[in-house]
């Protein structure tokens, strides 16, 4: 096993559990969590060292996702021509149960708790996995589930050759790891496509057909399998969203205001999601009790608190252009806008609409702020520079006026400041909390009327 975090250790104990002579090496530290498990099951390791000799003799290598071909140890395996896969395969290949897997460069997370939540909620013997923070071996080691929802990212589907899912699910494309496939956007197109590369006769391959890249390269690729196209544009489409209503398979119709997600990025994700439960058999009555009571993960278009009739929104995981434009699309209300951080390569004109229509004031929150406060100096009149959280939240409201929105979405990686995306959405939480005291103090002092 090549890293030792979640995907690495569960797989190593799965190898363990199967009759593998297993060794598990990692470059850095490993957690203590995950020494104490191959402690207890007798699992060979070394940290912050790669022993090339001893790995060198494998019969097989599964790779942490989160380590690039350019590894020299990695170059060393392929060489020697050792067969490198994802936690994700070896997994697949010991599970009796059906997965349901989730891809896209935006939305996976949303898409993959809520799919499971509609069929735990539905009854339905379900386990979640993959890049959700659950290891999909270490669970298959017992394989107590008929079915798991498993997140994919591209760097997991790239070590996936045999893969075989029972539903694929491919989201959206855009341009997103750029240096991890040569800046080569077929490459990064190819990685998400491998998702479906095996589906048959009796599989689902659920995507959505109007995102360009997906609509230009679905056209190449020959699938004998059951396709249910997601669109936004197309009342033909399987499963169609007309502003309102979403309308499935001709015969399942649910308004988004009966639902607790807000947008159109989120009514696709929806749409998703509710096709493969009406596939598995769920309800559509069991569908719609639990889009009402479905509860997302974190810094998703997370609703915070509100402040003098101000509304603070958490979308610290929007670190690109096109996760901004879904968050910027989601309201009505003007917004006073919170970005910055790590520019990825951004092109900031394909959201330069949005903002024009939507945003009265930008606060940018970085160490170097000037492409955001370049790209829009010239649209956005109010306009504010800092490297603090909590001074970028009280100046937000103080551009604010009674029902606006206050949105951090930084369409930016967050290592400047951060340690990550989840650090820098609990900071501008904790920001907001501590405002949203102050004032509910000052009002019980008689100081705010």
């Amino acid at each position: 096993m090549l890293g030792a975090g979640e995907s690495g250790t569960g797989a190593a104990l799965l190898a363990k559990a199967k009759g593998y002579a297993v060794f598990v090496s990692d470059n850095g530290k490993i957690a203590d969590k995950y020494k104490q498990e191959l402690v207890a099951e007798g699992i060979a390791y070394e940290e912050e060292k790669h022993s090339k000799s001893k790995i060198l003799e494998s019969k097989l290598v599964i790779k942490s996702p989160g380590i690039p071909e350019k590894a020299p140890i990695v170059k060393e395996i392929r060489a020697a021509g050792i067969k490198i896969i994802d936690e994700i395969e070896f997994a697949f290949s010991y599970t009796k149960a059906r997965l349901i897997a989730i891809t896209g460069t935006n939305g996976k997370t949303t898409t993959t708790l809520l799919t499971y939540y509609l069929l735990k909620e539905a009854g339905v013997n379900v386990g979640l996995a993959g890049n959700v923070g659950h290891s999909l071996a270490k669970q298959v080691i017992k394989d107590e589930f008929d079915y798991y929802v498993v997140e994919m990212s591209s760097f997991q589907l790239d070590g996936c050759y045999l893969l075989k899912p029972y539903i694929s699910i491919l989201l959206n494309i855009t341009p997103d790891h750029m240096d991890r496939y040569e800046y080569d956007i077929n490459k990064y197109v190819d990685s998400k496509f491998r998702i479906a590369q095996n589906s048959g006769r009796d599989d689902y391959f659920i995507y959505y057909q109007d995102n360009v890249l997906i609509k230009e390269a679905i056209k190449e690729k020959v699938y004998n399998t059951n396709l249910v196209p997601i669109s936004l544009t197309d009342e033909s489409a399987t499963a169609y969203f007309d502003d309102q209503v979403m309308h499935l398979f001709g015969k399942v119709h649910i308004d988004q205001k009966d639902t607790v997600l807000l947008g159109k990025h989120n009514a696709i994700n929806m749409m998703a999601a509710i096709s493969t439960a009406l596939e598995v058999g769920v309800s559509a009555d069991s569908i719609k009790s639990s889009l009402k009571t479905f509860k997302n993960a974190p810094h998703r278009m997370e609703y915070i608190a509100t402040i003098n009739d101000v509304r603070f929104i958490n979308d610290s995981k929007a670190t690109n252009v096109d996760a901004v434009q879904y968050a910027l699309e989601s309201f009505s209300d003007p917004l006073v806008w919170i970005a910055g951080g790590i520019d990825k390569g951004n092109q900031y004109d394909l959201i330069m609409e949005a903002v024009n229509k939507k945003v009265k004031a930008l606060v940018c929150l970085g160490k170097d702020n000037s492409k955001l406060r370049d790209a829009f100096h010239g649209q956005i009149i109010n306009m504010l520079e800092t490297d603090n959280m909590k001074t970028a939240v009280r100046e937000a409201l103080n551009y604010a006026a009674t029902h606006d929105v206050v949105l951090l979405s930084p369409a930016c990686a967050s290592f400047d400041l951060f340690k990550n995306y989840e650090d820098r959405g609990e900071q501008f939480r904790q920001a907001v909390l501590e405002l949203k005291n102050e004032f509910e103090m000052s009002r019980n002092d008689g100081t705010i009327n």
